[in-house]
Parts: structure tokens; C-alpha cells; sequence
């Protein structure tokens, strides 16, 4: 992922959700499905983002992303929200709704 496009893709009204994760990782696939259900909820007033830290490494230290699974949100270019671990449903709809007020 080219740097530009990772800032036209943070810089939306719309909530950017970026999980950075791995194949290898067993606690990022057991956020996937959470993701997955997350996607479907929200439609378009928010966007899932995957990103594989093995793949986009340069950007993974920018961010100094040290663990993972480690999401974000974005909004308008600025980071949100982040945290390490695997995040319930409820947490990620609760850090979503604060943005649309």
C-alpha cells in the first residue's frame, strides 16, 4: 500500500476501522469474524480496513505497531482511537458511535 493512498483512504468524514494483523496470527483471525459482523452493522458510515504488517511493514512502524491484532480509527486524517488485542463488537460500535455526534 503506497503512502498516498493510505492518506486518501484516513482522510474521509466516513470512520476508517484498521485492523493490522497477520496470517499467522490466531488472535487476528478470531477478530475477523467480529470485523466481518462489524462490516455488515455499519454499512457504509464506517469502512474496514485490513492491512497484513508482514506486507506493509514500512507503514506498521510508522504507526509503531507492535502487537497484534492493533486497530484503529481513523476520521478526517486524524487517528481516533487505537488498541492492542482482539476488541469486542460492542467496544468497536461504542468507539464508532462517539464519532457521529
Amino acid at each position: 500500500m503506497s503512502k498516498s493512498s493510505f492518506k486518501d483512504i484516513i482522510n474521509s468524514q466516513t470512520p476508517v476501522i484498521i485492523d493490522f494483523y497477520a496470517d499467522w496470527c490466531g488472535p487476528c483471525k478470531a477478530f475477523a469474524p467480529i470485523l466481518s459482523q462489524l462490516k455488515k452493522e455499519m454499512g457504509d458510515k464506517a469502512r474496514v480496513l485490513k492491512i497484513d504488517v508482514d506486507k506493509n511493514q514500512v507503514l506498521a512502524q510508522k504507526l509503531q505497531v507492535q502487537s497484534i491484532p492493533t486497530v484503529m480509527i481513523f476520521q478526517n486524517g486524524e487517528l481516533k482511537w487505537r488498541a492492542m488485542g482482539v476488541q469486542t463488537l460492542h467496544t468497536l460500535k461504542q468507539q464508532l458511535a462517539q464519532l457521529q455526534n
